[in-house]
């Protein structure tokens, strides 16, 4: 069964969702404990809970390091609100 492409519509973002919020989502949909991420990470479990309430600036190479234990592109992480229509 072939897929046509011209029969699906691009989904468009509803809500604005920023790295802290995708963070916490992507540990939910993988059914992580913020102890059981800590582990995989190495990054404390308290820096985690920091970083999901925006608490603490997340920075590239925590967003990498978080990304491989969640198997995502550090890009899910740090602009999942990302609208290429918008760039001009």
């Amino acid at each position: 069964m072939r897929i046509n492409k011209r029969q699906f519509v691009r989904a468009r973002m509803n809500i604005s969702v920023s790295p802290s919020e995708m963070l916490k989502t992507l540990r939910e949909l993988q059914g992580l404990s913020q102890a059981e991420l800590s582990k995989l990470t190495k990054i404390p479990q308290s820096n985690l809970s920091a970083l999901e309430t925006g608490a603490r600036q997340m920075g590239r190479e925590r967003a990498i390091v978080l990304a491989k234990a969640l198997k995502v592109h550090p890009s899910v992480i740090l602009f999942s609100d990302y609208d290429m229509d918008e760039v001009a």
